[in-house]
Parts: C-alpha cells; structure tokens; sequence
C-alpha cells in the first residue's frame, strides 16, 4: 500500500474544498478576516471557510492582507485546526457577538505568537553564527510534532534548525488555542511554552540534539557489533536454526 503524506493530503483537501466551493456556492460561505501590524508576518489573512456538509466551519491562515475578491490557491492555505463553532447561538445578533469573540481569540494568538517569534530571531542567529531566514511556505522541510499556527517560520540552515509557532486542535468556542514554540531538525522535534526565555529553550533543545546525536551513534554501534557477532558465529560449527 502506497504511503500518503498528511501534507500532502491537506493540499488535496483544501483544493477540493475550493473547487466544490466554486461549483456549489450556495451551499457554502467564506468570511475573512486580516491582522496587521505583525513584527514578523507583517501581515496575515484567515479565511473562515463552511459547507453545509461539513459539519464543521474550517480556518485556514494565508500569509499577506487579501481584500475581498483575491484569489487564493490551496498553496496559500495553511489549515489551522482551531475552527469556528457558532452552535451556542440561537439568533443572527448571538452568533455575530460569538464570532466576534471566537475571531478575536484566533487573532490574539496569530498576534502573540508572531510577536515571540520575532524575539527569538536574534537569540537563534547568535546560536548559529549566520543569518536566519524567514520561511513563508505552507509546506516545511521538517515535521513538526503539533500543528503549525501561521506560515511563518524561522530557519537557521548552517543548524538545519526549523522554529515555528504551533498550536493545539480545538474549536475557537473554548477560546484562545493553547499556543508553544516548535524547534525542529529533521529527524528531533520539541515544543516549548510559549512565554519561555528563548536562549533557554535553544540551549535545551542544542542539548537535547547533543544526547539524541549520542543514542544514535550507541545504536549504530551497537548494531555492528551485533553484525560482527553474529559473523563470528557463523564461522563456528553451530546447528543451523530450522
């Protein structure tokens, strides 16, 4: 059985989500919503997006200020599991004041993340002796061990180090997702508090990536010196297993 990326399997989603958009309008609605003045992202688009045979109204996060009528690809969209749930509401008035709430909860926590985003940036060029590059994509090079919050992301390639916000899956209804810091290398991933002094979460993770380098060599190791017992064995008259 052929594997399939889940990144992969959300750029499907969100493309199929807006070709069936396109084609059946009146069962669907798009409302977004831009957020400005970020020290990192300069700006971000969340777009609200519901099917009536959803079930559910899905948020996804493009980077730039999108007015009304832009066009956005599925490439633009990063799909944040923090979606709107207007089901408390039993008239038009209730669910205006609870999406007004729920969108300025998203919006609070796209604010504070950039904002501690932008504070590790030096910290992460200190550690890494050279420039650290912004990383817009949708898609990154490394997975991450939560789901990503915005397309934005530091990357210090001489580290081959990834640092991205995150958050937890849950509606906007319970309010601000619980938020945290990722630090990724390709095959070593841990999430920090968001508040946490960012030289002591570096020099943690520099540490954790110290003792994970370690293990590896122990297992490489001990791997061969499984081989090479095995091969002199093998050498030896012993009765064949059956």
């Amino acid at each position: 059985m052929d594997e399939h990326d889940p990144q992969d399997a959300q750029h499907d989603d969100a493309e199929e989500l807006l070709r069936r958009a396109l084609i059946d309008a009146d069962r669907s609605a798009a409302v977004a919503l831009r957020v400005d003045g970020l020290a990192l992202a300069h700006a971000l688009t969340v777009v609200f997006h519901g099917r009536s045979d959803l079930g559910t109204i899905q948020t996804y996060v493009a980077n730039g200020g999108h007015g009304t009528g832009a066009a956005l690809g599925a490439g633009d969209l990063l799909r944040v599991p923090c979606d709107l749930d207007l089901g408390e509401a039993e008239s038009l008035v209730e669910a205006e004041e609870l999406y007004a709430d729920q969108a300025r909860a998203l919006r609070d926590a796209l604010t504070a993340a950039d904002t501690v985003l932008s504070i590790w940036r030096e910290p992460l060029e200190e550690l890494s002796e050279a420039e650290v590059t912004v990383d817009r994509s949708v898609d990154l090079q490394v997975r991450l061990p939560a789901h990503r919050l915005m397309p934005v992301a530091l990357v210090a390639p001489e580290k081959r180090l990834t640092v991205a916000p995150v958050c937890g899956a849950r509606t906007l209804a319970e309010g601000r997702p619980p938020l945290g810091i990722a630090c990724a290398q390709q095959d070593l991933a841990h999430v920090y508090p968001l508040p946490d002094d960012p030289e002591h979460c570096l020099a943690d993770f520099v540490e954790r990536a110290a003792e994970h380098a370690r293990g590896l060599v122990e297992r490489i190791d001990r791997q061969e010196q499984s081989v090479r017992r095995f091969l002199e064995l093998s050498g030896e008259d012993f009765d064949e297993a059956g």
